[in-house]
This record gives C-alpha cells, structure tokens and sequence, in this order.
C-alpha cells in the first residue's frame, strides 16, 4: 500500500540517519547555498501537488484509497500531466526533505519507495483501471505518462 511505502521509507532513513548518518556532499559554496532552498521548494511543491490531486479527486467524487475500486476515470488538474500526482508528490517530498534536511537517506529510500510503489501498485492499478473504463483509460495513458509528461 503505498502510504505505508513512503512512511516505511522514512522511518527508515530517519533510523538509518541516527545510526550511520550520510551528508550530502559539497558542490561548492554557491550551490551548497542553493540546496536548502530547493530542498524546501521540492518538498512545498510535492505537498502542493497531492493536495491539488487529492483536492481534484474530490470534486470528481472518485474513490481515492488504492486499494478500492476507482468510480471514475480523473484526467483533469495534476492528472493532466501525471497519471500518478500523489505517488510523484510524495516522492518530490522525500526527496526535498532529503536535500533540505541533509539527509541523504531520505533521497535514497525516497526512491526505493518510487520503485517499490510503481511495482506493487501503479501496474496493479494500471490494470484496474483499463478493466474498467477500456478505451478512455488507453487514450488517457496513450497521452499521459506514468510518472511525469505528456506524450
């Protein structure tokens, strides 16, 4: 489940950053300026982008717990441009903790839980949601890719 993937992920760079910290490493003093500000930024714009995908699942009035069956098929706000918001904003927000924080940890087991997510979730729901609304869910992701872009 993807929530407990992400928290997992935390708890364990947190753990993992108490017993064998890891810094990132110096780019340099300018850029080293640079990465708290990005870090914050990353991890702003990850919460914004769930918010705003949660917040658009709403107002379509669709399921939004992965394990239940969707009720509609979602292609408007972040969904536009990702078939999965929520799944790339908790990501940016690892990744923005990690960079903000200095814990490399948090990059780290912030993309494990990307890899573990898209393979014990998103192709389980991929299937999903083509059983289920066929044509419209190929041309939506025909259109839209995984992660991040349009085609």
């Amino acid at each position: 489940w993807p929530p407990v993937l992400y928290g997992a992920a935390i708890l364990v760079a947190m753990g993992l950053g108490l017993i064998a910290p890891v810094a990132l490493p110096s780019l340099g003093t300018l850029v080293d300026r640079l990465v708290v500000p990005f870090g914050l930024t990353l991890l702003a714009a990850g919460a914004a982008l769930d918010g705003s995908a949660m917040w658009t699942m709403a107002r379509a009035r669709t399921n939004i717990l992965p394990h239940r069956a969707a009720t509609s098929l979602v292609v408007t706000g972040p969904f536009a441009f990702s078939r999965n918001p929520i799944y790339l904003g908790n990501t940016l927000m690892m990744l923005g903790a990690g960079l903000a924080f200095g814990n490399a940890w948090l990059i780290a087991t912030g993309l494990a839980a990307a890899i573990l997510v898209e393979n014990l979730a998103i192709r389980r729901e991929e299937r999903h949601l083509e059983a289920r609304f066929g044509p419209a869910w190929r041309d939506y992701s025909a259109r839209v890719r995984r992660w991040l872009g349009r085609r």
